[in-house]
């Protein structure tokens, strides 16, 4: 993570960069249960109590700690599991500014039905994928690439400042420094 905050801190001249820590990824993260998509743990589905730690705990408790102005700019994001999770926090919420959702999981089983009937409701969206992402042969996580090209043509449909940027290699290569760019492109808005 240091590193990836290096590379923001390169290009970006004042942040805050807050890292939240969760017990469990697949329980804590993911939208809904859903049984497991590779190895043997499925996905709990226990996100609004992670929504509910960040509006009520994070946010406000960095707000005071740091003098922050009420309107500052707040950008959920992260890679993967957490980047879908950060898409996830803006159909539940209008209070971030913008997404930072690196090589997102929107494979994920029913993601693309369900954020069409709870759209995304931040103003400013990242996305990136590796060009290799769908090439797996795991059937649900090869549905990565059209399911990204789907949800990107629609943010930008419903007038959503986004854009999505393709990266060379498979899910895990670079994927600090991709973030880094995901969240330097939404903090410069």
């Amino acid at each position: 993570m240091g590193s990836e905050v290096a590379a923001i801190a390169q290009d970006t001249s004042q942040f805050l960069f807050a890292a939240v820590p969760v017990m469990n990824w697949n329980d804590e993260l993911s939208p809904w249960k859903s049984p497991a998509v590779w190895g043997k743990q499925g996905f709990g589905g226990n996100p609004m109590g992670t929504l509910r730690f960040l509006t009520e705990q994070v946010v406000p408790t960095l707000k005071r700690q740091f003098n922050l102005p009420e309107d500052v700019k707040i950008i959920p994001g992260g890679y993967s599991l957490v980047g879908l999770f950060a898409l996830w926090v803006s159909t539940q919420t209008n209070l971030f500014y913008g997404i930072a959702a690196a090589s997102p999981s929107v494979w994920f089983p029913r993601w693309m039905e369900f954020e069409q009937q709870h759209p995304v409701q931040t103003q400013h969206v990242y996305l990136n994928l590796g060009d290799r992402e769908e090439r797996t042969k795991n059937p649900v996580m090869a549905a990565v690439d059209d399911n990204i090209c789907t949800l990107y043509s629609k943010l930008i449909e419903r007038g959503t400042d986004c854009t999505l940027e393709w990266n060379c290699g498979g899910h895990f290569k670079e994927a600090n420094l991709r973030t880094a760019r995901a969240f330097q492109w939404v903090v410069e808005k």
